[in-house]
């Protein structure tokens, strides 16, 4: 479950007062675009309450960046695409999977229908590291000045993230979907219980299902249904 976390501007702009249809479209064109947008904190990454979530890092991906997956698990589809975004991650192994994309005007007429821009868009890409508790990441990479020189940096795209210090932790590569999806470690608790015996199937079935990718929940549930 996606969760927003709602701050003291973001509530006023939703309790102004709205006149008419109109005036609800306006208001919703402002909560998207102004200030009020910016106010949404972060995204988490997981669902339910894991351990962790108190002490969860954060990696802080600016409108380029356009994050679709963390450790399986789909976050993206936002109504805009170059929304600077907070991602929550729980602390241990983490796999992030993003596209680098920017719009370019076009200077050339243009017809009617016909988009008045130019798209850039890498190949997927994947970055993974050991999320540190309460630590905050970033994406580091170079900036274009002109479409021309998007186009150059986004066929052979790649971007490092970085600590709070600045130190790069990791960098990432083309992603490949064959691939297993990163997640992170069961619960040392729960893990030790199964280990013992001592947890009964449904805490077992529970506490892989946490973890599991969401290709896995898919091929499972196509499995049990069968």
């Amino acid at each position: 479950m996606r969760t927003f976390h709602i701050s003291a501007e973001l509530w006023r702009c939703l309790r102004a007062p709205i006149q008419g249809a109109r005036g609800l479209v306006v208001a919703l064109l402002a909560l998207a675009i102004t200030g009020c947008a910016s106010s949404m904190s972060r995204v988490e990454t997981w669902e339910g309450s894991p351990a962790g979530a108190a002490d969860a890092a954060t990696l802080k991906a600016p409108g380029e960046i356009q994050v679709s997956e963390v450790n399986g698990r789909t976050v993206g589809n936002f109504l805009m695409d170059d929304l600077a975004l907070d991602y929550a991650l729980l602390p241990g192994q983490n796999e992030v999977v993003f596209t680098y994309k920017t719009i370019w005007a076009k200077t050339e007429v243009v017809d009617n229908g016909e988009s008045k821009v130019h798209v850039v868009e890498s190949e997927p890409q994947v970055v993974r590291f050991d999320a540190q508790p309460n630590e905050v990441y970033t994406f580091l990479f170079d900036k274009p000045g002109t479409k021309v020189e998007a186009e150059q940096m986004a066929a052979a795209f790649s971007a490092t993230v970085v600590g709070g210090e600045g130190a790069p932790v990791a960098k990432s590569s083309e992603w490949d979907p064959a691939q297993v999806a990163g997640r992170t470690p069961i619960p040392a608790a729960t893990a030790a219980q199964i280990s013992a015996g001592d947890a009964s199937a449904l805490d077992t079935l529970k506490a892989v299902w946490e973890t599991a990718s969401e290709e896995e929940k898919k091929a499972f549930l196509r499995w049990a249904f069968e």
